[in-house]
């Protein structure tokens, strides 16, 4: 049986875990790079009946299920991945499994962001290694107002750093309570209310119809002009042209990136230019640990799957 492991930009796929009883069973070909032309992702995929993918790297929509004949699995790393059509799936044949992602990966590498744009941290990092001593002026976290757009399992996690570091701790969502807030020591406000006070607005939402474009133009102009967004959930979630317009005309202070309408971002994207974005190439979930865990159950769900016992399906 031939294996593929897509997507594996780091070369540590095979490193990450034990794949030695896989290896006895199957052929397992790694591959680095990122296809997105769907004929030619068929013609690399065609004669594969094992495919693992990393998160939403590749997208596995009906279409490119359909020109798949040979695929009898798909495993993603995850719980759940809104880039695989699961129901086309399951009427094709092909069984889909998951894996466990750690919450804590994602919200730390949000809070360094946040930490980062307050202290500047890329700014004098450049002037450091240019020469150059002191380039800017940081600012306190400490007595500042952190907006949680989505309390679950992530945002829960950075309002309890902003507790930690001192800070006024504001949430929103659209089934917020004013009891749930409290239990993650945040405070229920209108969705206005926090583009408006906030001085750190972290968007921590899944990627939905509902949530697409959430943050607009509308939400913010009611930013204060030196206040930062900062999104680790999805690229969709903010309004791209809108980002683009305030950032440009520094309407507010900043924004920290980890995600982007489209991965990996092209090299003359304007965001990597402008002074007023620190941005990261989608690395919430890149951690040693995270990686370890994904790999491993990854490739205990395909021996499973060689050995006729599927375990971790992932159901429509």
């Amino acid at each position: 049986m031939k294996i593929a492991l897509l997507d594996d930009y780091q070369g540590v796929a095979l490193s990450s875990a034990d794949w030695s009883a896989v290896h006895a069973k199957a052929a397992v070909t790694v591959f680095r790079d990122t296809i997105v032309d769907p004929d030619a992702l068929v013609a690399r995929l065609c004669d594969f009946e094992v495919v693992c993918i990393m998160r939403e790297r590749t997208p596995f929509p009906r279409a490119l299920l359909e020109r798949l004949p040979k695929l009898k699995l798909l495993v993603t790393t995850g719980h759940r991945n809104a880039s695989v059509d699961v129901a086309a799936a399951k009427e094709l044949g092909i069984a889909v499994s998951g894996t466990p992602s750690s919450a804590h990966a994602a919200a730390e590498l949000t809070w360094a962001l946040i930490m980062a744009a307050a202290r500047r941290l890329d700014m004098e990092n450049r002037s450091f290694r240019a020469g150059g001593w002191q380039a800017g002026l940081g600012r306190d976290l400490n007595g500042a107002t952190l907006g949680v757009v989505g309390l679950g399992r992530l945002g829960s996690l950075v309002a309890g750093y902003g507790r930690a570091f001192g800070m006024r701790v504001v949430a929103w969502s659209q089934n917020l309570t004013p009891a749930r807030a409290a239990e993650c020591g945040a405070e229920a406000v209108e969705k206005d209310t926090l583009f408006g006070q906030a001085d750190f607005i972290t968007l921590h939402l899944k990627l939905s119809e509902r949530s697409r474009g959430l943050v607009g133009a509308r939400e913010l102009a009611l930013m204060k002009p030196d206040a930062w967004l900062v999104n680790t959930s999805r690229g969709p979630i903010v309004d791209r042209s809108a980002l683009l317009a305030a950032l440009e005309a520094e309407r507010i202070g900043g924004a920290a990136l980890d995600v982007f309408d489209e991965e990996p971002l092209p090299a003359d994207d304007p965001l990597r230019r402008l002074d007023n974005v620190v941005g990261t190439p989608h690395i919430g979930y890149v951690s040693r640990e995270n990686y370890r865990t994904m790999y491993r159950v990854t490739a205990d769900n395909v021996l499973s799957f060689l050995d006729g016992r599927p375990q971790n399906l992932i159901e429509p």
